[in-house]
């Protein structure tokens, strides 16, 4: 049994070929300018979609602890109160409420990953195991890549890899591709815009690569945050270091998750920072270069 908030099919970003993605919920990172910011608790949550909402009071009127504030030209939701039952889901009329994070099986998720079998092997892809963090469900992950082995289907592991060394040994040979985040440069700065250090990532990464494993890693950058000369003159020491790597790409940031955050009640620390424009991305990729390492490409 695990939980997870989303399932998307045809996806071409996360991983070789056409890819299954299943985003596990909960992560033991809060990384600032995360674009799933719904996968932070293991726990379902509800959102709120304002601009659907018309007061109405539905929700309000169905809700048993009385988690849902809505008067004159405000709607707001107590998630100290709220224990997302789905009541004023049930409720709404205006398809303004909608619940992240279900709890599934195994059993219940295969026939969906299957689904395209077919299109995997046409395409070299696969299924992708994202969040979140899938090492914090580790059993139901591993549990998961088995199956997928079981049944010839290419794995990815998508991971910040803060988990125990221990975890990582256990799905070692069930994962096809790590695909590992590199978000910063310095554990303090590290703790600073992710909620932790990096030392357990960085030593991780050394024992999966010294392991033979096939690692993409990835880097997001966020102008202003993490893409000082320093961090990008790492990624490239890291690129020569490790030069077995399947490749390092940049990711830049985009605004797509800002809107997440208000409907599940968190602040929006990047509130009015756009997407990355084509110039600065261009600049990254020319220092990393200047820094000695050329194979470097956007994902």
């Amino acid at each position: 049994m695990g939980i997870i908030f989303d399932v998307q099919r045809a996806a071409l970003h996360d991983g070789p070929g056409l890819r299954t993605v299943v985003f596990l919920k909960g992560c033991p990172l809060c990384c600032v300018w995360c674009h799933n910011p719904e996968s932070y608790s293991f726990h379902p949550q509800v959102s709120l979609n304002i601009e659907r909402c018309r007061l109405c009071g539905a929700c309000a009127d169905a809700c048993l602890w009385q988690a849902h504030i809505v008067s004159v030209g405000r709607h707001v939701i107590n998630y100290e109160l709220c224990d997302a039952c789905g009541a004023c889901i049930d409720a709404c009329n205006y398809q303004a409420l909608q619940i992240f994070g279900q709890q599934t099986t195994v059993d219940e998720l295969m026939p969906e990953i299957l689904a395209d079998l077919d299109f995997y092997r046409a395409s070299g892809g696969g299924v992708t195991f994202s969040g979140g963090e899938p090492m914090a469900q580790l059993y139901f992950t591993l549990a998961l890549l088995k199956r997928c082995q079981d049944e010839g289907v290419h794995t990815c592991l998508d991971t910040s890899c803060y988990a125990p060394q221990d975890a990582f040994t256990r799905v070692l040979p069930y994962v096809d591709l790590f695909l590992i985040d590199y978000k910063a440069t310095g554990s303090e700065l590290h703790k600073q815009l992710t909620g932790v250090p990096n030392q357990t990532i960085l030593s991780n990464l050394e024992y999966l690569y010294q392991e033979n494993a096939r690692i993409i890693l990835r880097c997001p950058l966020v102008p202003g945050l993490n893409d000082q000369p320093d961090h990008l003159q790492a990624i490239a020491q890291l690129g020569i270091k490790y030069p077995n790597l399947q490749g390092i790409e940049l990711m830049p940031y985009h605004n797509m998750g800002s809107g997440k955050r208000s409907r599940i009640g968190l602040p929006d620390h990047l509130s009015g920072l756009k997407t990355t424009s084509p110039d600065v991305i261009e600049n990254w990729l020319t220092q990393i270069r200047q820094y000695g390492y050329d194979a470097i490409r956007v994902g």
